[in-house]
């Protein structure tokens, strides 16, 4: 594990996840995905079901979400297409409206930007829904790029975002700081070479944060004020 200041004495750029590190979309997912299953007359899933199915991209959440309710691999791929058209039209409908900002999350940033250091958001949310949700929150204007789980031809965690991301920032991964809240985020930030701060709050597939990948834990992004 890198040491604290090591970490922060090197940093020159930030790359934030968005889901579980900035935003608690949860109720979002929960609206949109059950208001889908509802369409396609399929069970409906719990809060807890779709946190431990959140983190790998949309497509993977309704997959996940169809076999939960007992559909086959084969099944679940047939209905795959009509259940994103539908998700995709509940889902920017209410986007943002179930979802809360984090505590400290703004202070965070701030810190960040203040100093003069350039964010990017990186996600695995397709970009159509991450930008108005960013917007509606009012976090947009802390970012110089976001990127979506569309954005590139793999999602993390696979390396390739994140080094896309740090190409775009202008800077080494080295150098790029990776904040999130997923073993997802941990290992795309070893494997691109970033150092990596999760967050003990998020989505983690229910496994326990502190068995992924990472160089420190933080209870709030106010805790990046240490790397300002």
């Amino acid at each position: 594990m890198t040491g604290v200041h090591d970490v922060r004495s090197s940093i020159q750029a930030a790359i934030v996840d968005l889901d579980g590190t900035m935003v608690d979309t949860l109720g979002d997912f929960d609206v949109a995905l059950n208001a889908t299953l509802k369409d396609l007359d399929r069970p409906s899933v719990t809060r807890a079901d779709i946190e431990r199915m959140v983190g790998k991209g949309s497509a993977h959440l309704i997959r996940s979400a169809l076999i939960h309710g007992g559909l086959s691999d084969t099944q679940a791929t047939a209905l795959q297409a009509e259940a994103w058209r539908r998700y995709q039209a509940h889902y920017l409908a209410i986007n943002g409206q179930h979802s809360a900002v984090y505590p400290g999350v703004v202070e965070g940033l701030s810190a960040l930007r203040e100093r003069g250091m350039p964010l990017a958001c990186l996600t695995n949310k397709p970009l159509g829904f991450a930008r108005p949700l960013l917007q509606a929150k009012g976090l947009d204007g802390y970012f110089t790029h976001v990127f979506g789980g569309d954005s590139f031809e793999r999602t993390k965690p696979d390396p390739l975002p994140l080094l896309k991301t740090c190409e775009a920032l202008g800077t080494l991964p080295a150098r790029t700081l990776m904040v999130g809240d997923s073993q997802n985020d941990g290992i795309a930030a070893r494997a691109a070479g970033c150092p990596v701060v999760l967050v003990t709050y998020g989505y983690n597939h229910g496994d326990p944060i502190d068995q992924a990948p990472h160089d420190r834990l933080v209870g709030s992004l106010a805790e990046l004020l240490a790397f300002a």
